[in-house]
């Protein structure tokens, strides 16, 4: 999406705060003995209660033979991304690293945004993965500027992981969105400054490092959503909302 007036700002921005307002109580409730159902279920009643529509319900990305079929997406230890958690809903227990990922519309504009929380205590390897993918959000966020390119992001987000042992999921990345849950351009979480789609005013896009403690191969499960690592290897996903301005780029979602 690029944002032409005023009005389709300030939409966007109440969407960002929103959901992140849903997010951060999202992860508050997550704790031992917490289920991935409970955990959607609450996602799906926080956005409805506030006048919202949850974006991903009843979305069919392209490829995808049904509908998603929940609010959120919840992926736990080796599942990547699109964890469905209300088919086969699963217990949390410390130790586990849980990825949540929720998108909603507010007036029309769909805002995406995920965090990866620990539960209670966990091993060193997954806080450093989970720390390292924030900070390759950050540099990517950070890289986003008006007359720059797709190339600039994905090379920033590459740099962050160069050195750590973890693996970027390159199948996997950011995306255009606001009139859509997914809009071009993509934005690969590698890649070379300078090329790429050039970034302009009004660009909206949902960055989203992903990586893993393995390989970052991946396979998809029976349930046609679900991504996990090939090698059974922890992921960890991070997404912010942003809006490219010319006086300096907007997380919209933090």
């Amino acid at each position: 999406m690029i944002i032409t007036t005023d009005a389709q700002r300030q939409t966007l921005i109440e969407a960002g705060k929103r959901l992140g307002n849903v997010l951060r109580q999202l992860a508050k409730k997550v704790s031992p003995g917490v289920s991935t159902e409970e955990l959607d279920d609450l996602a799906e009643e926080l956005i409805r209660a506030g006048g919202d529509k949850p974006a991903f319900l009843g979305y069919t990305p392209e490829g995808a033979s049904r509908a998603y079929p929940a609010t959120l997406c919840v992926s736990i230890n080796d599942e990547i991304v699109h964890g469905i958690p209300n088919e086969a809903p699963k217990v949390l227990k410390a130790g586990d690293i849980v990825s949540l990922d929720l998108g909603l519309v507010h007036n029309g504009i769909i805002v995406d945004s995920a965090i990866t929380v620990p539960v209670a205590q966990v091993d060193p390897e997954s806080l450093a993965l989970i720390r390292k993918t924030d900070e390759a959000l950050a540099a990517g966020i950070a890289a986003a500027k008006v007359g720059g390119h797709v190339g600039d992001i994905s090379h920033a987000i590459e740099e962050t992981y160069k050195g750590t042992g973890f693996s970027i999921v390159k199948v996997l990345g950011g995306h255009g969105v606001g009139e859509l849950v997914h809009e071009e351009p993509f934005v690969p979480n590698y890649g070379k400054a300078g090329e790429g789609e050039e970034l302009v005013e009004g660009m909206v896009l949902a960055l989203e490092p992903i990586a893993t403690t393995g390989k970052g191969s991946v396979v998809l499960a029976p349930d046609g959503y679900t991504y996990r690592t090939k090698d059974g290897s922890r992921a960890a996903h991070s997404e912010h909302t942003i809006l490219i301005e010319k006086s300096g780029t907007r997380i919209i979602t933090a």
